[in-house]
C-alpha cells in the first residue's frame, strides 16, 4: 500500500514570493514618504527574499544593489557625531535618488520575472 506526504504549506508555483513584490514597493513609498529609517525593514525582507527565493538573476543583483545604496547612508548617519535627528533629514539628495533608483529596478526585475515565467503568477 502507497503512503503520501503532504506538505503542510503547498507550493503555488510562484518563482517571485509575494512578500518580497510588496516590501521592494514599500521601500519606495517609505523613502519618497520620508520615512527612511523605517524603510529597513522592507529593504532587508527585499534582499533576503530575493537572495533565498528568487533564482532570477538580474532580481538579485538589483536587490543587492538596493541594500547598498541603503546601507551607505545609514552608515554614514550612525557614525557622524553631528548628524540629523532623522535619516530622512540627514540624507544627500543624490542618495536619495539612489535608494529610489534601485527600488524602482528591483520592482522591473521582479516583473520581468513574472512576464518570463507564467508560473510566477
Amino acid at each position: 500500500m502507497a503512503t503520501t506526504v503532504e506538505s503542510p504549506h503547498p507550493r503555488t508555483g510562484r518563482s517571485v514570493p509575494l512578500p518580497v513584490t510588496v516590501a521592494s514597493w514599500a521601500v519606495l513609498v517609505m523613502i519618497v514618504g520620508q520615512f527612511s529609517l523605517v524603510a529597513a525593514v522592507p529593504v532587508v525582507i527585499t534582499v533576503f527574499g530575493a537572495l533565498r527565493h528568487v533564482p532570477d538573476l538580474a532580481v538579485r543583483w538589483t536587490a543587492t544593489l538596493l541594500a547598498g545604496t541603503y546601507a551607505v547612508p545609514l552608515v554614514v548617519w550612525l557614525t557622524r557625531p553631528d548628524g540629523a535627528r532623522s535619516l530622512s533629514q540627514d540624507m544627500h539628495p543624490l542618495s536619495f535618488g539612489l535608494i529610489v533608483a534601485a527600488s524602482a529596478a528591483v520592482i522591473v526585475a521582479l516583473h520581468r520575472t513574472r512576464r518570463r515565467h507564467p508560473s510566477a503568477r
